[in-house]
């Protein structure tokens, strides 16, 4: 009977930034658990491959696609949206996972950049959120993760505009809560730390990879499948009582000050 809290059958899910990382670990693990599933990003390339390694791992059992989209337009959210709901027929979890990091010091910090991040990181989280919000209000059920970092609980010389937008994440998902949870629906964060994806491979140096490395209490970084079991819960009926948190998975990073 347990198992069963995790089961995703007849679910619809969306995973932004979902061609690779934690965005295509996550959507695997709906896939798995029988969710249908639609990821995007902005490279359709990357997405194929992404719903081909997908279907492979789940034996084709539920259904799996992509959309192209780019979520600094505001355009393409709203298009995101429409196309996920028309390919799926609904959307019950959303999981706002597309985000970047272009480090600035705070008097070196573009507009350029500060605009394209605040889109990318938060304003879209919104925009998709408040898409898909009134479907799931109708049918009282649903679930929306917005993927935070333990950059927005703690910070480094250079991550203004990102931990910026990571904390902004926490507030919008309790904000939501309080709007949403007399429809069913629960909102929520998930905290990653140090885990091994493209985006800390192509800013880090290997000596500043070990040191992060160092920093969790297990001593080395995560693989993005071990995002998996967080993402489930919260997308599950297993997670039906949690709302308006964030569940920080860091291998112990923050619970080390030494």
């Amino acid at each position: 009977m347990s198992l069963k809290l995790f089961d995703l059958t007849g679910r619809c899910a969306l995973v932004t930034g979902g061609s690779k990382g934690l965005g295509k670990s996550m959507a695997r693990g709906f896939a798995e658990a029988g969710a249908d599933v639609i990821v995007s990003s902005r490279h359709e390339d990357e997405l194929k491959a992404a719903v081909e390694e997908i279907l492979s791992r789940t034996g084709g059992k539920t259904k799996v696609d992509y959309i192209v989209a780019d979520m600094t337009k505001r355009a393409d959210v709203t298009r995101l949206a429409a196309s996920a709901i028309e390919k799926l027929g609904k959307v019950d979890i959303v999981v706002n996972n597309a985000g970047s990091n272009s480090p600035q010091e705070i008097d070196k910090i573009t507009d350029e950049t500060w605009d394209r991040l605040i889109e990318l990181n938060l304003s879209s989280c919104m925009a998709l959120t408040r898409a898909l919000v009134p479907g799931m209000k109708e049918r009282r059920w649903g679930r929306i993760i917005h993927i935070s970092s333990i950059m927005g609980y703690v910070s480094a010389a250079g991550r203004d505009v990102y931990s910026a937008t990571k904390s902004a994440l926490l507030g919008l998902a309790r904000a939501g809560a309080n709007d949403l949870g007399a429809f069913g629906i629960t909102v929520n964060c998930i905290a990653p730390g140090p885990f091994l994806t493209d985006l800390p491979t192509t800013l880090l140096s290997k000596e500043q990879q070990d040191f992060f490395a160092q920093r969790t209490t297990m001593g080395r970084w995560g693989d993005p499948d071990e995002l998996i079991g967080p993402a489930l819960l919260l997308a599950s009926d297993a997670g039906s009582y949690i709302t308006g948190a964030s569940i920080v998975v860091d291998g112990g990073t923050l619970a080390k000050v030494f």
